[in-house]
């Protein structure tokens, strides 16, 4: 990372809020100090919860691991399903792979199809704010460039977030980065054929471009548990002219209820640890974050 502000947090407090979601279910609850597998808490019993979407045995899903003809191989490549984590080894203890950031008050897999790591892509795709004469836009107070971000709200939950979602098993992380940001922010899905055809020569354009690996590792999700969790690889895009987006235009798809530009500041409120990444992007880029020079090595 090109900032020594840009240590990534390895951490979680996103992953302890209750009910869990989609779900009455409340965790059981963990004080700050007992978060970390090496505080020693033998009482430690958490609920046990897997969502019946995800026992139903969906293709994204794995069996339990009761299932005799489930033998996940933890910490290798599996098959075509990818069970290395992206932070290194992650401990297996009777049988169940361990969070790495601590413990979540749950066991058992929420709403998450894989055991361990389940891995994500989200593209973040920005442009420069400008003005009806094409000139780019300063914020008043830092006179630094304003950014802008593609943010989609999540149906799920409200909330605003970067398009994303799951690597398919087999596919390669620039294939998903590509394919959800299509079907989330361009609504790709319900396109007519001719139209797909055009949509993938412009989305081609602009993912082919040299890009910015913007975090790689653990996600502070709320879906988390202790023996499943998210982890994801952050890509910025960026369309220094503007030209490119000027043809895309937006369309909420697949699990977006609306989509838009956003202007990038510490204001923004976004899902997960999202804002982090989005901070991370400013930092590369130059652009305007924050009107109090001291919260640039804040989070």
């Amino acid at each position: 990372m090109s900032s020594s502000c840009a240590v990534d947090k390895f951490y979680h407090s996103k992953a302890l809020t209750s009910p869990y979601p989609g779900s009455n279910v409340e965790r059981s609850r963990v004080p700050r100090d007992k978060v970390g597998w090496l505080t020693e808490w033998r009482d430690y019993n958490p609920v046990e919860y897997t969502s019946v979407a995800v026992l139903a045995g969906p293709s994204w899903a794995d069996p339990q691991l009761s299932d005799k003809n489930f033998s996940p191989q933890f910490n290798e490549r599996d098959g075509e399903v990818e069970r290395k984590s992206l932070n290194g080894l992650y401990v297996v203890e009777n049988g169940r792979p361990r969070n790495p950031a601590g413990r979540t008050g749950l066991a058992g897999r929420g709403l998450l199809g894989r055991w361990g790591p389940n891995h994500a892509a989200d593209p973040i795709v920005t442009r420069w704010k400008r003005d009806s004469s094409g000139n780019k836009i300063a914020h008043p107070v830092t006179g630094k460039n304003i950014l802008q971000f593609v943010a989609i709200k999540r149906r799920d939950c409200g909330e605003w977030a970067i398009p994303g979602g799951m690597v398919d098993p087999g596919e390669k992380i620039t294939a998903t980065l590509k394919r959800e940001f299509g079907e989330e922010a361009l609504n790709s899905l319900q396109k007519s054929p001719e139209e797909k055809e055009e949509l993938e020569k412009q989305l081609q354009r602009l993912f082919s471009q040299e890009a910015f690996v913007v975090y790689r590792g653990y996600v502070d999700d709320p879906r988390n548990t202790d023996n499943a969790w998210m982890e994801t690889e952050a890509v910025n895009y960026h369309d220094e002219s503007g030209e490119t987006m000027d043809n895309l235009p937006l369309e909420a798809g697949d699990d977006a209820g609306q989509v838009k530009w956003v202007d990038i500041s510490e204001k923004l409120k976004l899902y997960a640890n999202h804002s982090h990444f989005i901070k991370l992007v400013t930092e590369k880029r130059g652009a305007h974050w924050s009107e109090d020079p001291g919260s640039e090595c804040r989070d």
